[in-house]
């Protein structure tokens, strides 16, 4: 059985950029493949990536501690 998210907690790119106030969604892919540490997506559809809210706001916070 799958992770269960919260339907709330579900972005993409887009979503991500708006919350984190960026201005580029393109910085989100550029993340994940330069950070081995990026959340894994938990669905890879056709046409998008899918995060749980929650991993990347764990991953900001996480990172953020380190300086």
């Amino acid at each position: 059985m799958g992770k269960k998210v919260d339907v709330e907690n579900l972005v993409g790119a887009h979503e991500i950029a708006k919350r984190l106030s960026l201005k580029n969604p393109h910085t989100i892919h550029v993340w994940r493949t330069r950070h081995k540490d990026f959340p894994k997506p938990i669905a890879k559809l056709k046409t998008a990536m899918i995060w749980d809210w929650n991993d990347i706001q764990l991953w900001i916070s996480n990172r953020s501690n380190r300086s």
